[in-house]
């Protein structure tokens, strides 16, 4: 696998689109980190990083409307690609759908949404755009 954060975003978006309640994906330091995000921005409902033998796992709970059963993604787009990465600076950083969506960066403070990295006046690679 050469991408792994556009596998983990393809497992999201597929888990979404055919109304499964849970996800399972494999677990690194930084998709515990985007799925961090993800929960505190109200995305997901809630995950869990579970041990595992031959390696460990992120279960994620998906989140959908209560009565129109609408999942809480609309859309989540990878960037930045090992092929062609996408950087930004503090003057040009993105605004996802004006404001609505978040997009989600490397710094080098750690992983943060746009909001976030122009409070703490750093860019970064931009990761992905939620929405």
């Amino acid at each position: 696998m050469t991408d792994p954060i556009a596998d983990y975003l393809t497992r999201v978006r597929n888990a979404y689109s055919a109304g499964k309640k849970v996800v399972e994906v494999p677990s690194s330091k930084m998709k515990v980190a985007i799925t961090q995000i993800l929960c505190e921005k109200g995305y997901i409902l809630s995950y869990k990083v579970v041990e595992g033998t031959p390696y460990n796992t992120i279960k994620i709970a998906l989140k959908y409307h209560p009565q129109t059963k609408a999942a809480a993604i609309r859309k989540i787009e990878r960037v930045s690609s090992p092929g062609l990465r996408r950087y930004t600076d503090l003057d040009n950083m993105p605004r996802v759908l004006n404001g609505l969506g978040i997009a989600i960066l490397s710094t080098s403070k750690g992983i943060v949404t746009d909001k976030e990295a122009k409070e703490l006046g750093v860019g970064g690679e931009i990761l992905c755009y939620v929405y």
